[in-house]
């Protein structure tokens, strides 16, 4: 049995709320380099070099990528030879969460409830998704999900016989009716299979996924090239401006379901695809 202190998982988990909002990760900042040059609107250029130049802005300054500094989601893939000692994983999660965004003055917008809407005034509570592994080892996957992408997600329970089709006309489908509200160009997160929850979840961790890795599974690889050709043929461009560079990426994930089932969600992320993931 592996031990890690709370306190210790703390500091980590506010270092990663830190890193995350300011730092846009290498793989993101060489996509937008390369949309930039594949990009054949002089418009949509000029947008791109704009976005490259507040991320370099905000890393070197150590300034938030965007105002909006998000919900915390993360997943916690915990080996089931580790023991957190002081404290649950949750709440250690949700103070680091806690002191960054008070000590790092990022906005706080977490309200407790969805009715009423008060602020909670610390971004608290982080939406946490647990899953138990093998081994001695917590890795953590950490996003502040901003909503001006989030609030474009979509979830359809649709029909076996609409198969592959049907995907990718829900997929473009709801490309196009996001326009330029999610800060394009996007990453596309996409679940297929399981239940309701199960798709959205695969199509939320879908995000995590380096640019340039495709899914093992030829088919999906397949059909991740086809969509993110799609979707950039929408001609919706660099902040929804026009031109050839609407996505970055699209990502696809897929896990068993019901014979009278097709589950599809799609999540996506703004260009300031923001995450880090730590291993302890």
């Amino acid at each position: 049995m592996r031990v890690i202190e709370y306190s210790h998982l703390v500091t980590h988990v506010k270092e990663m709320c830190l890193e995350a909002n300011c730092i846009l990760p290498k793989d993101i900042n060489d996509a937008l380099e390369r949309a930039q040059q594949q990009e054949e609107s002089p418009l949509g250029q000029s947008v791109l070099g704009s976005v490259l130049e507040n991320a370099h802005i905000a890393k070197t300054k150590t300034m938030p990528l965007c105002q909006d500094t998000g919900l915390v989601v993360v997943f916690a893939d915990v080996g089931q030879d580790v023991h957190i000692s002081g404290g649950l994983l949750t709440d250690a999660i949700n103070e680091g969460v806690r002191q960054a965004y008070k000590d790092y003055y990022f906005r706080k917008s977490v309200v407790a409830d969805p009715i009423e809407r008060e602020n909670t005034k610390d971004n608290t509570p982080a939406v946490v998704h647990v899953s138990l592994v093998e081994g001695d080892q917590l890795r953590l996957l950490l996003a502040p999900k901003g909503f001006g992408s989030e609030n474009m997600s979509a979830l359809r329970m649709l029909k076996p016989a609409q198969g592959i089709a049907g995907i990718k006309d829900f997929v473009v489908e709801t490309v196009i009716k996001a326009g330029g509200n999610p800060c394009p160009p996007i990453i596309v997160g996409v679940g297929i299979g399981g239940t309701m929850e199960k798709a959205a979840l695969m199509a939320k961790r879908a995000l995590f996924r380096p640019i340039g890795s495709q899914n093992p599974k030829n088919h999906l690889a397949r059909l991740e090239e086809e969509l993110l050709e799609l979707v950039n043929k929408t001609g919706i461009g660099p902040q929804g401006f026009g031109g050839t560079q609407t996505a970055l990426a699209v990502f696809v994930d897929s896990y068993p379901t019901h014979i009278a089932g097709l589950p599809v969600a799609i999540n996506i992320n703004c260009h300031a695809a923001r995450h880090v993931e730590v291993i302890i």
